[in-house]
C-alpha cells in the first residue's frame, strides 16, 4: 500500500464521487461495505450497498463515513445518512455531505496487470503497439518496446476496460529493469483520466480479493 499519510486541512472544497462510482462505507464497527454512487450531488448522495447485508441500524447510520479515491488521496465524507427507503433498505441516503479530511500518499498502490497500451516516441512519433506488465496513479512498466532509452518523453494511449475511453498522457522512461522492461513516469495526465485509473485500479483489487475469498470458502 501507499507509505505516507497526511490528512489537509478541513477548509478545502468538498469533493464528492461521481456518479456511478464504487466507494466504500465504512462502519464504526470497522466494517467495510462496497456500494456504488447513484446519485452525484454537492447536497446529497445516494448510493447502493453492493453486498447483502441486514439492514443498517440507526447507531451505524448516524457514525457511518463514506470513503473513495480522489486524486489529491482517500477522501472521507460523512452527513445526515439515512435509509431512502424502508423496501429498500440498502439505498442510503447522505445529505450534506461534508469532508472530514482527505488522506494524501505518497505513493500509488501498483498492480500488475496486462492492458494494450499504444507508445508513440521519437521526434516522428512512432507507433509501437506494446501492453503493461503492471499499471499505478503514477505510471507504469511496460513490456516493450526495448527501443526506448532512459529520459526519453512518450505519449501513450493505455486501455482499460472495453468500451471505456482510452487513458492518453505523456510520460517519461525512468529506468529499465534485467527484463528490459521500460519504466514510465507520468509527465502529463488530466485529472479525470488520473481518476479513472485509479478506479479501475481499486476494481481489479476488490476484484482479487473477491476471488481469494471465493477460494477460501471452497477449500473450507
Amino acid at each position: 500500500m501507499k507509505l505516507g499519510r497526511k490528512k489537509s486541512p478541513s477548509t478545502q472544497a468538498v469533493a464528492i464521487p461521481a456518479r456511478s462510482e464504487t466507494v466504500t462505507l465504512a462502519l464504526a464497527s470497522g466494517e467495510k461495505l462496497p456500494a456504488r454512487v447513484i446519485t452525484s450531488d454537492p447536497s446529497v448522495l445516494l448510493v447502493g450497498i453492493m453486498l447483502p447485508r441486514s439492514t443498517l441500524t440507526a447507531s451505524e447510520l448516524q457514525a457511518l463515513v463514506l470513503e473513495f479515491n480522489d486524486v489529491r488521496g482517500r477522501v472521507r465524507l460523512q452527513g445526515a445518512t439515512t435509509i431512502q427507503d424502508a423496501q429498500e433498505p440498502d439505498l442510503i441516503r447522505i445529505e450534506g455531505p461534508r469532508s472530514l479530511e482527505v488522506l494524501q500518499e505518497r505513493e500509488f498502490v501498483r498492480i500488475r496487470s496486462a492492458r494494450p497500451i499504444l507508445v508513440y516516441s521519437g521526434n516522428n512519433h512512432l507507433q509501437v503497439q506494446s501492453y503493461t506488465v503492471d499499471v499505478s496513479g503514477g505510471g507504469l512498466l511496460l513490456a516493450g518496446p526495448d527501443t526506448l532509452k532512459i529520459g526519453e518523453l512518450v505519449r501513450f494511449r493505455l486501455s482499460t476496460a472495453s468500451g471505456e475511453e482510452p487513458i492518453v498522457g505523456t510520460g517519461r522512461v525512468v529506468r529499465t529493469d534485467p527484463q528490459g522492461r521500460r519504466a514510465v513516469a507520468f509527465e502529463e495526465i488530466t485529472d479525470l483520466d488520473r481518476r479513472r485509473l485509479v478506479r479501475f485500479i481499486f476494481e481489479i483489487q476488490r476484484a482479487e480479493r473477491r476471488r481469494g475469498l471465493a477460494q477460501e470458502e471452497t477449500r473450507g
